[in-house]
């Protein structure tokens, strides 16, 4: 009777042991089941609302709207400033036609149309006031006196010259001599500074005029926003270091933006920029809680992944694959994260432009459209749990590895191209005289566009360079168009037809997704008796891919 007792109580324990294993097995997989399912699914299963994708919703609305705005708003600074180029290279560049030669404004071949030239920009400075149909000014510096215009010119310290009997001596040792021109002394700066304008122009290297401008871009009036101050730099160059006979003559501007220290402003126009500082607080706000929301969101799938690790280790006795470790720790996510990161600094510069406080607007642009655009392509996870979409971003995802490693070695080939064409055909013809140059024209060359005009501008004086060029171009562009374009696009036709195939057949099953249809063909190995081919065979097979349509699909 005592023994029948102790097997009856040993009975039940091993039953309560076994009721509990089962138990916890199946609320992981309830667990894994419910973290895999789409937004609607998880309302449908246990009514929980989707917070993370409505915020995702409101902030692409949010963000998008911000972009617009702002970059409505730069539209009208770089139209100022560019206008403000122009404007400035009529007035003080002579006989300029309003198209700058290559990357320089206009030249002069004599030296009376330098000395014409020179003393044009001094006269037109002279004259600003009069001239100027804009709202632009000579600076002032802080006691209240105009700053000067700055002349300075740069030649060798000594030299002497003789072509026809092909005979110099130079000294190379460079000398600067600078003066200051007061516009109030129009009349005394030409005769008083004579000598200064006593050129040799053999050992001229370059000449700037250097000075400093006062503007305000009233269009924002009309926008209701607080019109900016600028402070525009300006050097006007006459380069001469190539000595060839032509002199280049180049107008630079650095602007900078400020807030203008006086101002009133009446009428219908008012003030709105604290509307738009509290939009770009919501916008910082959303962000923080998306991000927030994101991060729970990865830390939940770490501990998931954990227990599923475990859970695995305990009772068969394996090691959860890379392939599956990749389906915890989504990509997404990280994307997610990183746009509401972007998205907050650019919403902060934007708030400190708005307050007058920055001016860096390129640098606001960019962490604004970089965030956009991430925001844009998460979207890409949302279409992911409809099939017809769900092709597509797995032809991607498994097309993209080949890519890159394709990509690698083509640019091998491509870099190698891009360096010959500079070296040979740069002085001979204008898309390949820098190596960024090559590569776009290579660039445009594999994309079939502007053939011909590459071929018939080359300068055919040298036949052996022309002999060259045409083996160079021929080559290159039936090497890329007819091998590596169409390489390139059999990979991602492949991966197509491989995903179409795995749909109409079947995926193969991974660990985790055999779990979550409840098989239990895990075979148990134990880690000493596993070869190293057993390891690899055991690797192979776990990191096998999605299951079949009528089942839970895994997109990571």
């Amino acid at each position: 009777m005592e023994l029948l007792v102790r097997y009856l109580d040993r009975s039940n324990s091993i039953s309560s042991i076994l009721t509990q294993d089962v138990i916890k097995e199946e609320t992981l997989r309830d667990d894994l089941k419910y973290y895999f399912m789409s937004p609607c699914e998880k309302y449908r299963t246990r009514r929980h609302i989707p917070w993370k994708m409505g915020v995702q919703i409101l902030k692409i609305i949010m963000i998008t709207t911000q972009l617009v705005l702002f970059g409505l708003n730069n539209q009208l600074v770089v139209a100022y400033k560019e206008e403000n180029t122009m404007a400035l290279k009529n007035l003080f560049l002579k006989d300029y036609s309003g198209m700058d030669e290559d990357d320089y404004s206009v030249a002069v071949y004599t030296q009376q149309a330098f000395y014409d030239s020179l003393f044009y920009v001094l006269e037109q400075y002279s004259q600003l006031g009069q001239l100027s149909v804009g709202p632009i000014s000579y600076a002032e510096n802080e006691d209240g006196k105009l700053q000067p215009l700055i002349i300075c010119k740069e030649y060798y310290k000594r030299g002497s010259l003789n072509p026809s009997d092909e005979a110099f001596d130079i000294d190379a040792e460079l000398e600067t001599v600078c003066m200051l021109h007061d516009p109030k002394t129009t009349s005394q700066w030409k005769t008083q500074n004579a000598s200064f304008f006593e050129l040799d122009f053999y050992r001229l290297v370059d000449l700037k005029i250097t000075f400093q401008l006062r503007g305000i871009n009233l269009q924002t009036v009309s926008s209701r926003e607080l019109p900016d101050c600028y402070s525009f730099y300006i050097t006007i160059t006459f380069d001469n270091k190539c000595h060839s006979g032509k002199v280049k003559i180049f107008l630079d501007i650095d602007s900078e933006s400020s807030a203008c220290r006086g101002w009133k402003i009446s009428g219908t126009a008012q003030k709105n920029t604290h509307y738009l500082l509290v939009f770009d607080g919501f916008v910082i706000l959303v962000c923080i809680t998306s991000a927030a929301l994101c991060t729970r969101s990865i830390i939940l799938a770490v501990r998931l992944l954990q227990r599923f690790s475990r859970f695995f280790h305990e009772h068969y006795n394996r090691k959860v694959c890379e392939d599956d470790h990749r389906e915890f720790l989504n990509g997404w996510y990280v994307l997610v994260i990183v746009s509401d990161i972007l998205a907050i600094i650019g919403s902060i510069l934007k708030m400190e432009i708005q307050a007058k406080s920055l001016t860096s607007y390129d640098v606001c642009s960019i962490f604004l459209g970089t965030s956009t655009l991430m925001v844009w392509v998460g979207v890409i996870r949302y279409l992911g749990y409809f099939q017809k979409y769900n092709v597509l971003i797995l032809t991607m995802k498994a097309a993209f590895p080949k890519v890159l490693r394709f990509c690698c070695c083509a640019g091998m080939i491509y870099l190698g191209y891009t360096f010959c064409g500079w070296i040979v055909l740069g002085p001979y013809h204008e898309k390949f005289e820098g190596l960024s140059r090559v590569a776009e024209c290579l660039f445009s060359l594999l994309n079939g566009d502007d053939m011909f005009t590459t071929f018939a501008q080359l300068k055919d004086k040298n036949i052996l360079v022309w002999l060259f060029s045409r083996a160079y171009l021929y080559s290159f562009i039936s090497l890329f168009i007819y091998m590596v374009l169409s390489l390139f696009i059999a990979l991602i036709t492949d991966s197509y037809e491989t995903i179409k195939k795995y749909q109409r057949d079947g995926f193969p099953l991974t660990d985790l997704q055999k779990f979550l249809r409840g098989q239990k063909d895990f075979p148990i190995l134990e880690e000493n008796s596993r070869t190293e081919m057993e390891l690899k065979h055991s690797v192979v097979c776990c990191c096998r891919r999605v299951p079949a349509n009528d089942d839970v699909v895994l997109i990571s």
